[in-house]
């Protein structure tokens, strides 16, 4: 953005960041909030603290201040930031999408870090990861939540080494996706509401994480790895004893029944489970680009999940989806969404997840979310709640700013792709008005599930379009006109 655009929106920017003016006890720690926000969304090569107090001649050593030692409460600015998306942004079709992204830094000393896969450069790195909690609509996306993530062995273990890193003792250990769950659980007490929310197999594969939307009311459709196990039917389940025992303490109750079959991976339901063969595949024209039309093929069939209790929960779908470009690369997903919900429907969600990655190449290329240069905890978290202001700040300009839509084909695909792309047609949407899934309609005790071989290859999974001829359904889905893609 250079000079002459930011004069020219520095009167909405002035404006933007008095919703802010609560989170600051004194003035002084108030106007330095103006500077780092300027300077993000000003032209400087590199948005680190001392190039933006040298551009705003201010000295550095203050601005270094204002992140590390002035008192002012970064949590009460992301739930006010929460609070704006809610009240200004909310869309019946809103998606949340869950990611993590990583910063390669050198040296020890800086929080966090430690050798560990950098998903920036693609392997193994010293870096910081953290942990992202992004919000998409069909004509606007930004960032709403950001955590550092604390390393269990090297950095949990050793408090004395945290404290020198200014870790306070109450921040502790916590996997990925219990932090997440905390982001989706504080965005909704902010009033956010995400009609669906999507995320990677690192967090899909995490039964207690799915569990925690469940019991939130969250609708999902997330990938999971190839060894996640369902139930293609359900197990019959043991209320009552049938039996009278003499001796030894009395089983519990509910149970499952002995002779059960144990839930199986998901690449052996899609390669020889007969009930998945019996659907149908269908395919998809997600969109066109400039490399040529994106077409995938997919098929759902309910499954049910294992609970905490060890019984079968609720049924849940079970997507499975691949490129036709690309039928070796498998993907699985697992939704909790009513039962009449549509298959392009939960295409489309589990589609949007690259909007977070478009998030992330923004934040880095345009406002420096990765080009911090400071070490102390608490100075690394309030940078990234500050590009999260300044994230949705840029992106509600833009939307405010960029004219007329002749539609939704404006908008750019994974890859920057802005060629029209099909429509779904009549105008029918995307998100329809459906019920929850019925489970007295589905018979609790079925017949035994039809075991499968142990020793499917996972190459086979890849061939699932060739195990029978089946008719084909095509539908033209245009994802850019659900969120963007």
């Amino acid at each position: 953005m250079d000079a002459d655009t930011v004069l020219k929106i520095k009167p909405a920017l002035t404006q933007y960041l008095h919703e802010f003016d609560g989170c600051f006890g004194r003035v002084t720690a108030r106007q330095h909030l103006d500077t780092y926000v300027l300077g993000q969304l000003g032209e400087l090569p590199r948005k680190s603290i001392e190039p933006i107090a040298d551009a705003a001649g201010t000295p550095p050593r203050t601005l270094q201040e204002f992140l590390s030692l002035y008192r002012w409460d970064e949590s009460a600015m992301r739930d006010r930031l929460q609070q704006l998306v809610a009240r200004r942004d909310a869309h019946e079709h809103s998606v949340g999408i869950l990611d993590e992204t990583s910063f390669v830094k050198k040296g020890n000393k800086t929080a966090c870090v430690q050798r560990q896969h950098c998903g920036a450069v693609g392997k193994m790195e010293n870096c910081v990861v953290s942990v992202h909690l992004g919000y998409a609509t069909p004509d606007f996306h930004t960032l709403l939540d950001g955590d550092l993530y604390l390393p269990k062995d090297t950095w949990h273990e050793d408090r004395s080494r945290c404290r020198a890193a200014g870790i306070p003792d109450d921040v502790v250990y916590r996997p990925k996706w219990q932090i997440g769950l905390e982001q989706i659980r504080r965005a909704r007490a902010n009033g956010i509401r995400f009609a669906w929310m999507t995320f990677d197999e690192g967090y899909g594969g995490k039964p207690p994480f799915l569990r925690g939307l469940d019991e939130l009311g969250q609708n999902y459709v997330g990938e999971v790895p190839v060894d996640f196990r369902v139930w293609t039917q359900p197990p019959e389940v043991l209320y009552r004893q049938h039996a009278r025992h003499r001796r030894g303490r009395a089983r519990k109750l509910p149970r499952l029944k002995a002779k059960n079959n144990p839930p199986v991976e998901v690449r052996h339901v899609a390669s020889y489970s007969p009930r998945f063969r019996r659907e149908d595949w269908q395919t998809y024209h997600v969109k066109d680009g400039r490399k040529g039309p994106a077409v995938w093929r997919a098929k759902r069939i309910l499954v049910w999940l294992r609970g905490e209790d060890g019984l079968p929960g609720a049924p849940h779908h079970l997507l499975v989806a691949y490129n036709v470009l690309e039928p070796e690369k498998v993907k699985y997903f697992i939704s909790n969404g009513p039962q009449n919900t549509p298959v392009e429907t939960l295409l489309l969600v589990a589609l949007s997840r690259w909007k977070i990655e478009r998030m992330f190449e923004d934040g880095k290329g345009e406002l420096g979310l990765d080009h911090f240069e400071v070490r102390q905890f608490q100075s690394i978290q309030r940078h990234l709640i500050l590009s999260c202001v300044s994230y949705l700040f840029l992106a509600e300009f833009h939307e405010a700013h960029r004219g007329e839509k002749s539609g939704a084909d404006d908008l750019p695909g994974s890859h920057g792709d802005s060629v029209p792309g099909a429509g779904l047609g009549a105008g029918r949407p995307l998100l329809t008005s459906v019920s929850r899934i019925d489970q007295q309609a589905i018979d609790p005790n079925p017949g035994p599930q039809c075991q499968v071989p142990t020793l499917a290859s996972e190459t086979n999974a890849g061939s699932i379009a060739c195990t029978r001829p089946v008719p084909e359904r095509h539908a033209h889905v245009s994802v850019e006109g659900f969120v963007a893609l």
